[in-house]
């Protein structure tokens, strides 16, 4: 059982400081010779035994890896963008990115399941890095490569093949038979093509950008007062956390926008248990494979709330949710896991994405220094 302590600005303070140098480290550990970046490097001895093998490459967390370590000087970049080029298998042939990867770029653990925000987000990564003065010539081609294979799949309404979201359960996943969509995809998708029109200056990705955004829009209940996190023929209720990314990092909508701010509300209402944010209702994953007892509060949503809250200019929130995992670290060695468990649960841990969601939080709050 996890002990919850009464801790001092002090303690947080020195805290903050140690999970940064030790973010550097962990990017360092999971940023692999060839440029491939995985979610751990289970042949590190800290890696727990009993975690589940998080030893390949997702090229989303690895967008946000690349982004964060850029904040504390370490630049995988370059190395990185080329192993997307060069590696992933069918990329080449499709223009899509799938679930996971093998480090050489076969398919991974997960086999050939499409995650349009892979797309979306590695886009996304490009714009924050390049403009269309600066981007190198593999970034312009990587970049049309990634911005076409959305294009080519989208249908004005939804995608034309199955889809699965952020969290990658195959059995919550779209269809080209009907018209549906995850919200969260389409909000990294949209951000994207809108960056790969501005590097390349191509008309059509900021057309189905805005075909996408439109869709977004559809997902907001009246109603219910919050984005549905699918929608279209078949709607889905239940509340999810992913949906911060419709404000921080996608700006799809602005951070003061009603519907954003009535959705954060929904997600601390019903996915904040003592300060510890949740996937979404119902959720039973616990990446140890057991799965019975519910699933944890996720680090990496603590940190993506209080970005959005710093965004936003609420400060106080955003230390508080900030500041939630970083006194509950005793059971796993010290390190940011995927989930904070209140039982004997482990899980996996350090996990790389938890590293770069707290680096980017602490940069929003100003707790990196020069």
């Amino acid at each position: 059982m996890i002990k919850t302590l009464k801790r001092t600005n002090k303690f947080y303070d020195k805290e903050i400081q140690r999970l940064i140098k030790a973010s550097k480290q962990i990017f360092q550990d999971c940023f692999l010779e060839n440029g491939a970046i995985v979610a751990a490097n289970t042949d590190k001895k800290y890696y727990p035994r009993q975690g589940a093998n998080y030893r390949w490459v997702w090229p989303r967390d690895a967008s946000f890896i690349v982004f964060a370590a850029k904040l504390i000087g370490l630049n995988f970049q370059n190395k990185f963008l080329k192993w997307l080029w060069e590696r992933p298998q069918d990329f080449a042939l499709t223009g899509l990115l799938y679930s996971n990867y093998a480090t050489n770029g076969r398919f991974g653990s997960l086999g050939k399941m499409f995650e349009p925000d892979q797309n979306g987000t590695v886009l996304w990564l490009i714009g924050q890095l390049y403009n269309e003065k600066n981007a190198p010539k593999i970034v312009k081609d990587l970049t049309a490569r990634l911005a076409n294979g959305l294009v080519k799949t989208w249908g004005g309404e939804h995608f034309s093949r199955h889809t699965v979201d952020i969290w990658e359960e195959y059995s919550r996943h779209t269809t080209y038979t009907m018209a549906n969509n995850h919200t969260y995809s389409l909000a990294a998708c949209a951000s994207g093509l809108l960056s790969a029109s501005r590097i390349l200056n191509q008309g059509i990705f900021k057309e189905t950008a805005l075909q996408m955004i439109e869709q977004i829009e559809k997902a907001f209940s009246k109603e219910k007062g919050y984005f549905y996190r699918t929608f279209g023929k078949i709607n889905d209720s239940n509340i999810d956390a992913s949906l911060i990314g419709l404000a921080w990092p996608f700006e799809i909508f602005s951070y003061q926008d009603e519907r954003i701010v009535s959705t954060i509300k929904a997600i601390e209402e019903n996915l904040s248990v003592n300060g510890g944010v949740h996937r979404y209702q119902f959720d039973y994953f616990d990446g140890e494979g057991s799965a019975n007892e519910g699933g944890g509060a996720w680090p990496v949503l603590n940190f993506w709330l209080s970005i959005y809250f710093a965004k936003a200019g609420d400060i106080k929130k955003a230390r508080k949710y900030f500041l939630w995992p970083l006194d509950k670290l005793a059971p796993y060695q010290g390190y940011l896991p995927e989930q904070i468990f209140f039982d004997e649960r482990i899980g996996v841990y350090p996990l790389s994405w938890s590293y770069a969601m707290f680096v980017i939080a602490a940069y929003y709050l100003g707790y990196l220094k020069d």
